[in-house]
């Protein structure tokens, strides 16, 4: 037995402001998108590197105000890029933790956080 990985899912209200905040501000690519009918709700998967998140319009797919955690290397490098877009809603700097651990927060448009923490050598 063997697990593989885990992905959230994270609720959306708008597929404008989800591209907005994941693709534009963070940097994530669609891997695919899918409805059951045209003018159903959307349910995509993005990734980042190997980081992968599902966004879902699908009423019980997630609650808003999730709080996502992900451990990474080049925290830095990426609140440095984050910084240069000067993205409207929000610039996220780096906080130490007492824990041994650096921490750049940020929320999207639906109240989901997203907790990027590096550990501290």
């Amino acid at each position: 037995m063997d697990f593989l990985r885990t992905v959230p899912v994270l609720r959306i209200f708008s597929i404008e402001k989800a591209k907005e905040f994941y693709l534009g501000f963070l940097g994530f690519q669609i891997d695919w998108e899918h409805r059951f009918e045209p003018d159903l709700p959307l349910y995509m998967q993005i990734s980042r590197g190997n980081l992968i998140l599902h966004l879902s319009e699908h009423h019980g797919d997630g609650s808003p105000g999730a709080n996502v955690r992900v451990e990474m290397t080049g925290l830095d490098e990426f609140h440095a890029e984050l910084a240069a877009k000067k993205y409207n809603y929000g610039r996220p700097g780096i906080v130490e933790l007492p824990w041994g651990e650096r921490s750049l927060k940020t929320w999207d448009p639906f109240h989901n956080q997203l907790h990027f923490c590096e550990r501290v050598k």
